[in-house]
């Protein structure tokens, strides 16, 4: 057999097999490649472990930092309570008020029970939000809002109502923030899945949990002696009963403890 024909066969085969081998190896590169940039989207992630959510808010969404200082309640604001006895020291920033008669409330309360109190008979009444109502301990807690959205858990900025043994209203306690200012100008908060990636991340957010409500408000970032800055917060409802915070600028998930802030990393 011709030697030369011999070689350019091997020849034409090693070409072969090297063009066989580098397109196997380029597929197997592409492969590994797709396999790194496209990971595990965060709505699968929550789909994998049976959480569902409601409709969230559309973003982008912009807003700041806000100030604002607790208000100090006069004399002058203690002479427009009728059928009220106050019995805060003047000047105060807590006002503890003892009703004359007292309210008697439904079996079935709902908020709307108390809106035409709340405007009429409370100082500033138009500028707090329904809470909860905490069936042992005998109470009913509103929040203050600015511009519709609830301060949360600031004890600065809440009226407590407490109940009697019959069901009744028979006194409450009161606190204001009022100069609120916007402190900053406005950037785009994180997006609200961001902030459910973030709780479910951390393992705060469970299996089948079902998030019933998503919202925005303001939290207390900085507490000062005469003033405070608020920071926007997600609140994130579970299964109608639990609150979750988190931190719409920053993306720390937050918890109230003694009416103090602390931030989870």
């Amino acid at each position: 057999m011709d030697w030369s024909k011999i070689k350019t066969i091997f020849i034409i085969t090693f070409l072969i097999l090297d063009v066989y081998l580098l397109f196997q190896f380029m597929k197997m590169r592409d492969a590994n490649k797709y396999e790194v940039i496209t990971p595990t989207s965060i709505e699968d992630k929550l789909k994998a472990d049976e959480i569902t959510y409601v409709d969230l808010p559309k973003a982008p969404i912009k807003t700041q930092y806000l100030s604002a200082k607790p208000k100090t309640f006069t004399k002058s604001d203690i002479a427009k309570l009728k059928g009220q006895q106050a019995t805060s020291t003047e000047p105060s920033t807590t006002l503890n008020v003892m009703l004359d008669e007292p309210i008697q409330l439904s079996s079935k309360f709902e908020p709307a029970d108390l809106a035409a109190f709340l405007k009429e008979n409370i100082l500033y009444g138009d500028h707090y939000q329904f809470w909860e109502k905490n069936d042992k301990k005998h109470t009913i807690t509103y929040y203050q809002d600015n511009e519709n959205e609830p301060l949360y858990e600031n004890i600065n900025g809440m009226i407590t109502f407490y109940l009697n043994d019959e069901n009744q209203i028979t006194s409450y306690q009161q606190t204001y923030l009022e100069e609120i200012e916007k402190l900053t100008a406005k950037e785009e908060i994180l997006d609200p899945l961001k902030a459910i990636e973030t709780l479910h991340q951390k393992g705060i957010l469970r299996p089948k949990s079902k998030i019933t409500n998503v919202e925005l408000g303001y939290s207390t970032l900085i507490q000062l002696a005469a003033s405070q800055v608020l920071a926007p917060t997600w609140r994130i409802v579970v299964n109608d009963k639990e609150n979750l915070f988190v931190n719409a600028f920053e993306g720390q998930i937050i918890e109230f403890n003694s009416g103090e802030n602390s931030k989870v990393e």
